[in-house]
């Protein structure tokens, strides 16, 4: 979500967020709301994919931003990206930058928490990530992620945009969003399918359900949100809601 912007617009639309400037559907609160609700005080929690931190520096919501916000809850929380970005990422008690192909710098089962918060959208190897993840994770540890489906409509226009146009698109259909936010997708571990596939039972407890909020993408416009409103109403959850993955190591 384009946090300034769009956040004056739903606060016209609705009446929910003027208390706490946050939705009855925020998508953030629901999902780490279920990772408060696992993450311990002596835990080590490895946030994949973590990037500037932009929640941490955007969000107008202080509600959302500190549900969101671990450090200080937990024994350490690490962030890692390919994006040097990463390094000045606030929201971290320490951060390392990693090359695509090569393990992380964590030790074997160190990590009680991997949380991947729009990641796996923009992941090409997919069987490579769960190698790793399952090396780094604790027996018992949980993989927490959210992820557009690959279904979603969002999902589906984003693959018939050439990624050079990528950027220039969301300029327009979220008006918020900063060029630096923006990266290649390629929905290769987007469904329920794709997950059992490279997390299998054998190996994981699977938790993953399918959650619906309102509206992230419309323009910054009101009719185009009430359009989209009706959409979601009419679709199915796969098409228009996001996969909400917990898995626990056994």
């Amino acid at each position: 979500m384009s946090f300034a912007n769009d956040n004056e617009l739903l606060s016209r639309l609705l009446p929910e967020m003027g208390v706490g400037g946050y939705s009855a559907h925020d998508g953030t609160i629901e999902f780490y709301g279920r990772i408060r609700a696992l993450a311990g005080p002596g835990m080590r929690i490895l946030d994949y994919g973590a990037g500037r931190g932009a929640w941490y520096e955007d969000d107008p919501s202080t509600y959302r931003r500190d549900h969101r916000l671990l450090r200080g809850t937990v024994a350490e929380i690490i962030g890692c990206d390919i994006d040097q970005a990463v390094l000045g990422n606030r929201a971290l008690d320490r951060a390392f930058v990693i090359r695509p192909g090569a393990p992380l710098t964590l030790e074997d089962a160190s990590v009680d928490i991997v949380i991947a918060d729009y990641v796996l959208e923009h992941i090409s190897d997919p069987a490579e990530l769960a190698a790793e993840l399952v090396r780094v994770l604790k027996p018992g540890g949980w993989v927490c992620a959210r992820t557009p489906t690959k279904f979603n409509y969002v999902s589906i226009a984003a693959r018939l945009v050439h990624s050079a146009r990528h950027a220039r698109w969301l300029r327009v259909v979220q008006p918020g969003r900063k060029s630096e936010d923006v990266f290649p997708t390629v929905y290769r571990l987007n469904t329920r399918s794709s997950v059992r596939r490279y997390f299998p039972a054998s190996a994981f407890e699977d938790h993953s359900y399918v959650y619906c909020f309102e509206p992230q993408y419309f323009f910054g416009k009101r009719a185009w949100f009430r359009i989209f409103q009706f959409l979601h109403w009419l679709l199915p959850a796969s098409m228009h809601g996001n996969l909400y993955i917990f898995l626990c190591k056994r």
